[in-house]
């Protein structure tokens, strides 16, 4: 049956515009940034594969913000409701992308540490490229059908107001599909933590005061960043998703407050583009000597 939720406008605030603002802004300087980086790096690494990957992810969504902007700044949404379809849905991809892409480097690096390897990487680097050429064709064949068959088609929508999609939730089949998203997201972001913590602790018994001479130490350390973003931005959504759901499912009215909070959490998401200036900058000599700082005022004082 068709959903019977009322139009919900979430309440268009600075907070929103400030935060995809900050976005543009600093994913645009973290992709620069790390394009000097990516220079360097071993182009058959499976760790920069995707690393490059995430920055297309990025790039890709970091296009779509404009349109986002003037759309909280205007009030009105002008470019249609197919275009809007779509930056709706690159908010989505973008968040479950970064993710993958964050899962595969740090499975990588969990090998490289339990199997006590240097490295791991693609026999040739036209592997490295026929990979990923092959993870964008099935993500385009994939969800550029669904986009324009399923997103947003369940119900009628006001081609003025965009990002007003909750109708499909009245469906139960489209709940069901989003709880076993959010658990599948919820337990591999828990177990990725605990896997590292642990490798963390035991480096830490393992090698004490000659911890920050270990390079394995620095690329766990980065691998910290990984999970901090997941933990920051990704994480909240998906706990708060499970109570919007709920609520989207037993109300036959739009909550404005509920739908307002639930693109905040969404946004944070977005946030996630940070992570490259964050990568840059957990490589840089300056950051590892800060570190290193810490370490002897806290352990030598």
């Amino acid at each position: 049956m068709s959903a019977n939720n009322s139009s919900c406008t979430p309440i268009l605030t600075s907070c929103l515009t400030g935060i995809y603002g900050a976005v543009l802004i600093g994913g645009l300087v973290g992709v620069i940034s790390i394009l000097f980086l990516l220079v360097k790096m071993n182009t058959r690494s499976v760790t920069t594969t995707a690393v490059v990957n995430l920055v297309v992810v990025h790039s890709v969504f970091l296009l779509t913000v404009p349109f986002r902007l003037t759309y909280l700044i205007k009030q009105k949404w002008t470019f249609g409701l197919p275009f809007c379809k779509f930056v709706s849905a690159m908010l989505h991809i973008h968040m479950y992308l970064t993710f993958l892409f964050y899962l595969v480097i740090l499975v990588i690096r969990y090998l490289i540490f339990f199997k006590r390897k240097d490295k791991v990487e693609f026999y040739r680097k036209l592997h490295a490229v026929a990979a990923s050429a092959g993870l964008w064709l099935l993500v385009i064949v994939i969800m550029v059908p669904l986009i324009a068959s399923q997103y947003g088609s369940l119900d009628v929508y006001d081609t003025d107001n965009c990002f007003n999609f909750h109708k499909e939730l009245a469906w139960a089949y489209v709940r069901v599909i989003n709880y076993l998203i959010v658990a599948v997201v919820i337990a591999i972001a828990l177990i990725l933590l605990v896997f590292q913590i642990f490798i963390i602790m035991s480096m830490v018994r393992k090698l004490r005061h000659s911890l920050l001479s270990h390079q394995e130490f620095w690329a766990q350390l980065k691998n910290l960043f990984f999970i901090g973003v997941i933990m920051v931005c990704f994480l909240p959504y998906q706990l708060f998703r499970i109570y919007y759901l709920y609520t989207v499912a037993l109300s036959s009215d739009c909550n404005s407050d509920i739908a307002y909070y639930n693109e905040i959490f969404l946004s944070v998401t977005a946030i996630s583009c940070f992570d490259l200036l964050l990568f840059v900058l957990g490589g840089s000599h300056w950051f590892k000597q800060k570190i290193i700082d810490l370490w002897n005022y806290l352990f030598c004082h």
